[in-house]
């Protein structure tokens, strides 16, 4: 493992949500690729109504790997992700377990939570389309919109490999197929006005620059720009561009989720779960949702201002579980089309 790997987990990574001896009722260790600032004020709440001490680590990358080495001697006892294939892929390297739970079954929709029940949603984010508020005149866009070759050289994207792309062409697969997938991510590739890099807010920063019009990213990202305080020339980008929720006149726009599954080894199972059905309630959804500008799951929870002022759109009712196996197929397009590559 990289050293920078290593530092992930020493204890200055590591933020921990304590209750006092006396109202201690055990423990629940959570490892996270939610940032902790994001995480905390949830299992503080969480830890002063059941008196389950709640531990965390976070890092960027690497826990499943850690999980699965681990093995039977393993602390975790919930991993929270950022994307359904995340999410899949610990599913599919034998991480996780099923939970049978009729608050969780209740609470989160039945296209946001594993078939077999082995992971669940969280909140959402939509595969929005930024536009240029200078350059682009346009209200409604569709996804099928962005292979038409008069976007030629206007279109920025990070890299087709990154598992936000994944998610969103793995819809397309479960939409079109594989074929007209294929067709319509070569004419994405040739709209491209340089090779994909970087990440969804530097998307925006080349429209702000002017190198291209429109861009794909996640709707979270505008809520960090716009109040980005510690990076104000983020703010100017946000204000460079608007939301265009594509496909909300057809089948709706594709959206992924943050979420969670319980470690196939947890040893604090039954905490596990308390906490599980706790992120899940309507108290947690609030402060999730308000925290990183992310939608809920659960329905009858508000999003934030911010977010709301982004509009209203129609999200793509499709399951994840179609999308996650569909992602493999996803992955091998991005590679036959040599979509990294930019356009020829």
């Amino acid at each position: 493992m990289k050293k920078s790997a290593l530092a992930i987990f020493t204890t200055a990574a590591m933020a921990t949500v304590l209750a006092s001896p006396s109202m201690a009722d055990g423990d629940v260790n959570i490892y996270s690729y939610r940032q902790p600032f994001l995480i905390e004020p949830l299992l503080d709440t969480f830890t002063k109504e059941t008196g389950i001490r709640a531990n965390i680590i976070f890092a960027t990358q690497g826990l499943e790997a850690r999980i699965k080495a681990e093995g039977e001697n393993t602390p975790a006892d919930l991993l929270l992700s950022t994307d359904v294939g995340r999410l899949e892929a610990a599913k599919q390297d034998g991480i996780a377990q099923p939970v049978q739970s009729d608050i969780l079954n209740k609470n989160i929709p039945q296209n946001f939570r594993d078939k077999d029940s082995q992971w669940f949603g969280l909140t959402t984010r939509a595969r929005v389309v930024y536009a240029s508020n200078e350059r682009v005149d346009l209200d409604s866009i569709t996804y099928e919109d962005l292979a038409d070759p008069k976007w030629k050289g206007r279109l920025c994207t990070r890299s087709g490999q990154h598992d936000y792309s994944i998610g969103l062409f793995a819809s397309m697969i479960a939409h079109k197929g594989v074929e007209e997938t294929k067709i319509w991510l070569e004419g994405v590739k040739a709209n491209l006005a340089h090779r994909p890099n970087g990440n969804d807010r530097s998307q925006v920063k080349s429209i702000y620059a002017g190198e291209c019009d429109l861009a794909l990213g996640n709707t979270y990202y505008m809520g960090i720009m716009q109040t980005n305080q510690n990076e104000p020339e983020q703010q100017e980008w946000a204000k460079s561009v608007r939301i265009l929720f594509p496909n909300t006149e057809g089948r709706g726009t594709h959206v992924n989720i943050s979420g969670m599954l319980l470690t196939k080894h947890a040893p604090n199972k039954d905490n596990a779960i308390k906490l599980m059905e706790f992120l899940s309630s309507a108290e947690a959804q609030q402060m999730y949702a308000e925290g990183n500008y992310e939608y809920p799951v659960l329905g009858d929870v508000e999003p934030s201002e911010i977010v709301k002022s982004w509009g209203d759109f129609k999200p793509d009712p499709i399951s994840l579980n179609e999308i996650a196996d569909a992602r493999k197929a996803a992955s091998e397009l991005v590679d036959v089309v040599d979509f990294d590559a930019g356009a020829d």
